[in-house]
């Protein structure tokens, strides 16, 4: 079967492997049909982390398919269910994972397509446990989004963030698949959402998506606008994942008390903080990594009754360069999808 792997530094090579052997007991055989792209993904094209991993290694984290096979003792699921595996092996039985908290796993293997050997291609067995079945009417383009982008936001905004109805928030790099998905779901329980984007034509398709202020940070000091926009008061929450470039902004842009939830770090990953403004404003601070297999049951029926997400670009398995290229140059608005 065809599989795309990674042999080194950006060399990325769509190869013939063998195909997965029937699926063992309790394991279900899942053929790919969508591939999501993030920057995890990036990350791995990019060479991190070479000397923890096994090459070469077939990428990516983020997949919907369809049951191929079945192993015993599975129920619950027949062959040709769509489906979304989860985009990390976890142990099923520490404390974290029998309380539902998967991504907090104390026995985890590693991320699939970036310590493991993940989704693009065209069979993979994976435990039924950690198989999400995606409700009808749910394209594998659109379901695929579910295991980082939608699974992400939905654990970072509301189990995390605890963001409520009617509530204001500060939604970073709102063209980017994650900054997309998070004014939908803050639009969608009725917050107030700024946004900021990185040119003007990305600023009107984030306005189309429900954002009520957008700042082009090119053009403007974000933490200025959001405040002159709030006057002074700032806003509940701040969405981050850009990182270095950002954090203190974000720190400014929120309302005493308010909350800060982050994922990312792709502008850097250090920085230095005011900690007596930390301290006297009582903000919180949340760091949220993947999301649980409830944030992705929540995302598909999302989904399912019309908060999709925004698809970017749709490429053949053979150009998942070209679209890792694509995501790494920020052009992109919403996600790119790889299909199989």
């Amino acid at each position: 079967m065809q599989a795309l792997q990674l042999f080194g530094d950006r060399d990325l090579r769509l190869t013939e492997v063998e195909p997965p052997p029937a699926p063992g007991p309790g394991e279900v055989q899942i053929r790919i049909r969508a591939v999501g792209l993030n920057f995890i993904d990036v990350w791995g094209f990019r060479g991190m982390a070479f000397a923890k991993r096994k090459l070469p290694l077939t990428v990516g984290a983020e997949a919907a398919g369809e049951i191929a096979a079945l192993g015993d003792g599975v129920e619950g699921l027949k062959v040709g269910d769509p489906v979304v595996p989860y985009g990390a092996m976890t142990c099923g039985k520490c404390r974290a994972c029998s309380q539902g908290r998967d991504n907090l796993c104390e026995d985890v293997s590693g991320v699939m397509g970036f310590h493991l050997d993940g989704f693009s291609r065209e069979l993979v067995n994976m435990p039924a446990r950690l198989v999400v079945k995606v409700p009808p009417n749910v394209e594998a383009v659109q379901a695929a989004c579910a295991g980082i982008a939608f699974g992400t936001v939905q654990h970072m905004l509301f189990d995390n963030a605890r963001l409520e109805p009617g509530e204001s928030i500060l939604v970073h790099a709102g063209g980017s698949g994650i900054g997309t998905a998070a004014i939908k779901m803050a639009k969608a329980i009725g917050c107030t959402v700024y946004t900021t984007v990185g040119d003007d034509a990305k600023g009107e398709k984030a306005r189309a998506l429900g954002a009520d202020h957008v700042v082009n940070y090119r053009e403007e000091r974000f933490e200025g606008e959001v405040r002159r926009l709030t006057k002074r008061k700032g806003v509940d929450v701040v969405f981050e994942h850009v990182g270095a470039e950002t954090w203190n902004g974000s720190l400014l842009c929120l309302k005493r008390g308010g909350r800060l939830v982050t994922c990312g770090s792709t502008s850097g990953v250090s920085t230095q903080m005011n900690l007596m403004q930390l301290f006297q404003q009582q903000y919180r601070i949340f760091g949220s990594f993947g999301c649980r297999l409830a944030n992705m049951r929540d995302s598909l029926d999302k989904m399912a009754t019309g908060l999709t997400p925004v698809i970017d670009t749709v490429l053949p398995l053979a150009d998942f360069a070209q679209g890792l290229e694509r995501l790494e140059s920020r052009k992109v608005f919403g996600k790119i999808i790889v299909t199989i």
